[in-house]
């Protein structure tokens, strides 16, 4: 049985190939690790560039300081916004609570220099991973113009 696009739309395709792929690969770093939960989300690409045009303090209530200095270093931010906001909601989801369980700027995602994403959590959400026995939390970023996509992994503490 194929799940996805038919009638030969490749681009689309294509783009659900790199999202499998970046999940599998995520899939794959969790092999033998002890994991507490799990949470996914996608997110349209144009979905969120029409929200940030149509609201402008969207940012601002959604996004730490640090991710929009991030996500506005492009003339369109769109995909970076995408994948922050996607990530927000897989954290959510992993702790059970999702969108309404914390307010969204509790769950940051935060760049090493290498650009390798983790995750701060602060105020309710640090809270509500503390009682679930999350100590630490893996996480993986991926997008392409039309799509973002993060997967979550929380870890034991200790």
């Amino acid at each position: 049985m194929m799940i996805g696009p038919t009638g030969g739309d490749t681009a689309v395709a294509g783009e659900l190939a790199t999202i499998a792929e970046a999940s599998a690969s995520a899939a794959y770093g969790l092999v033998g690790r002890p994991v507490l939960c799990v949470g996914t989300d996608l997110v349209e690409v144009d979905e969120m560039r029409a929200v940030l045009a149509r609201q402008p303090r969207f940012a601002a209530r959604v996004f730490t300081p640090g991710e929009r200095a991030y996500c506005d270093i492009p003339a369109d931010g769109a995909e970076r916004y995408a994948v922050r906001f996607a990530a927000k909601e897989a954290v959510l989801k992993a702790l059970g609570v999702g969108l309404t369980g914390s307010v969204l700027t509790e769950a940051e995602v935060v760049r090493a220099p290498s650009g390798s994403p983790s995750l701060r959590l602060t105020g309710r959400a640090a809270a509500l991973a503390e009682e679930a026995g999350v100590g630490s939390w893996l996480i993986t970023l991926t997008h392409t113009r039309t799509l973002a996509h993060a997967f979550v992994a929380g870890l034991p503490a200790g």
